[in-house]
């Protein structure tokens, strides 16, 4: 049974605020911990203790029952019952989005570091952890931020109609989401309540997709730029000229615009689609420096975002780099909005995309049940159905751990004899614990059938050269690395896939000076790249980061020289 303490919250004093759940067999270090917790969070969440693992999900329980949100929860290791470990495995069942945080001494580490994979473990706490101000308060402050901005974009914010097989919809979808825009998606054919609102809106189906705007506004067929600008999404730069022009917001050039802000250079930023690039899309990266625990590509771009923005660097989405000028010393990027960004420098840091498919069908049902990358906005909709993903590298691993979350079955399809060629071995393993993953080597598509302009089932041929149809509710392609750069022809050396040449590379390429170009820079003086975009790279998020902040390193030598 539940304390008298934990009871005495009244409905006028609870108000909805979120929840820390609290839970250790010694009174003493609950004690601390609830006291500790209420000092510096006390006013936005209300914190519930519990004696043992089984009251703790008594709490829980309760608190899901009538609709509260689970912010965090803290669990000692070491309990009688439930340990900790077994305690966090079944609160995750009831609150999936809650932050866990399990309490250990130094000598229990190894559980703790087990528990990383057990229960998707977001930190560990080694007892005592005093001071609280530096040992517990950034800790406990980084998860909430994290769960607060989540919870955002489940709550309120822009409301989507549409039907799910639609590919501006999906677009829309695929940009708020990226963005971490806070919003809804509601499905015309399951939803009763977007019926209701295209009623009261007075919208009819040829008006699909619609947005629904937090000051009544009502978008019908909206493009993604026109939706941008109604959210005030920045799109147009505040200056006329800059130090470094930044085209690529995925790694390294969020790299770069947190170092060049950082070391005084007046930094623009220019991203297509959403800070993050294509790591953005990541469900996980566990294999970031620095973050045991792994954390998601959004996370991690939210992070850096906001990170460079508060250096002084100024973001640009939603537009595109559609051609690089030389004038003198001067180097001006022409926008697809129509506008122009000049500086003495540029990096190029516009990543790759992932080779479209001629298959039969694919084109004719992207955005319809194929999409190229994680989309990870249409998870939620695959809800127990089937989803089969091609590729073997580690974003196919990724995204087949995240939809097994959500999906009935997952089904990779690889062309070649293993994983092990092109994927992480810690990936591995965890796609071989998923009961509802299947991975098929020597498998490849061949035909995507749909009607009703949405993927139906795809044919598929395997090693001995069968083929046979099976049904698929959505098809995600990772396969090949294209780079993003049509729009640097006969003005930037590249080599013969398109990636661009740099630093001694370019000497037979056109290079113009007598001087040796610098490690990063391009067959431009001036110009340099980073990132998966520059040829023989590395492709990982680490080096392109590396190489972001590495590229204003030699930034500075160059103007230095100037």
């Amino acid at each position: 049974m539940r304390s008298s303490e934990q009871m005495s919250d009244d409905a006028a004093e609870r108000t909805r605020r979120p929840a820390i759940v609290a839970v250790d067999d010694e009174p003493a270090v609950l004690a601390a911990v609830a006291r500790d917790l209420r000092r510096q969070f006390g006013e936005r969440y209300r914190v519930l203790r519990a004696a043992s693992g089984e009251e703790a999900l008594e709490v829980v329980r309760e608190l899901i029952t009538r609709g509260d949100q689970v912010a965090l929860l803290i669990a000692d290791q070491r309990m009688p019952g439930l340990s900790g470990t077994e305690y966090l495995v079944e609160a995750r069942k009831l609150a999936p989005e809650a932050k866990r945080v399990l309490l250990t001494a130094y000598a229990d580490t190894g559980a703790a570091i087990q528990a990383i994979n057990e229960v998707a473990l977001d930190y560990y706490l080694l007892k005592p952890w005093d001071p609280p101000e530096e040992e517990l308060y950034p800790v406990v402050q980084d998860l909430l931020t994290t769960w607060e901005s989540g919870a955002a974009l489940e709550s309120g914010g822009v409301r989507v109609i549409g039907h799910r097989f639609s590919k501006p919809a999906h677009d829309l979808r695929d940009f708020l989401a990226r963005n971490r825009v806070p919003g809804r998606w509601l499905d015309i054919e399951r939803d009763g309540e977007a019926r209701e609102l295209l009623r009261v809106a007075g919208v009819s189906d040829e008006g699909l997709p619609v947005a629904l705007l937090e000051d009544g506004s009502v978008l019908e067929r909206p493009t993604v730029l026109e939706l941008a600008e109604r959210l005030g999404i920045a799109n147009q730069p505040m200056t006329d000229h800059y130090d470094l022009v930044i085209v690529g917001g995925g790694p390294a050039g969020l790299a770069a615009a947190v170092y060049g802000a950082s070391e005084g250079l007046s930094t623009v930023m220019v991203e297509r689609e959403a800070p993050g690039g294509q790591a953005g899309t990541s469900s996980r990266i566990e294999n970031y420096l620095g973050f045991p625990t792994g954390l998601s590509g959004s996370d991690l771009a939210r992070r850096a975002t906001d990170q460079a923005r508060r250096l002084g660097a100024e973001l640009l989405t939603v537009q595109d780099a559609v051609s690089l000028e030389v004038e003198g010393t001067g180097r001006l990027v022409r926008l697809s909005g129509g506008g122009a960004l000049s500086a003495n420098t540029v990096l190029i840091a516009s990543g790759v995309s992932y080779r479209k498919l001629d298959t039969p069908g694919f084109e004719e049902l992207t955005g319809a049940g194929i999409y190229y990358g994680a989309a990870l906005s249409e998870a939620r909709s695959c809800s127990q159905q089937r989803v089969v993903i091609i590729g073997a590298a580690n974003s196919a691993g990724q995204a087949a751990v995240h939809f097994a979350g959500f999906a009935a079955q997952v089904t990779m399809l690889v062309r070649g004899d293993s994983l092990t060629k092109s994927m992480s071995s810690y990936l591995i393993e965890q796609i071989s614990l998923l009961p509802n993953v299947e991975v098929r080597t020597q498998s490849q598509v061949v035909e995507a059938l749909g009607d009703d302009d949405h993927l139906k089932s795809l044919r598929i041929r395997h090693a001995d050269g069968g083929e046979i149809v099976e049904d698929a509710d959505a098809c995600f392609v990772f396969v090949g690395a294209a780079p993003r750069t049509a729009w640097l022809d006969e003005v930037i050396a590249r080599d013969e896939h398109g990636f661009i040449l740099a630093g001694a590379e370019v000497r037979g390429s056109g290079w113009p000076l007598k001087r040796d170009p610098y490690l990063l820079e391009t067959s431009v003086p001036g110009v340099f790249v980073a990132g998966d975009v520059r040829a023989r790279s590395i492709k990982r998020v680490a080096s392109a980061v590396g190489e972001g902040s590495m590229a204003v390193s030699l930034i500075h030598e160059y103007l230095a020289a100037a």
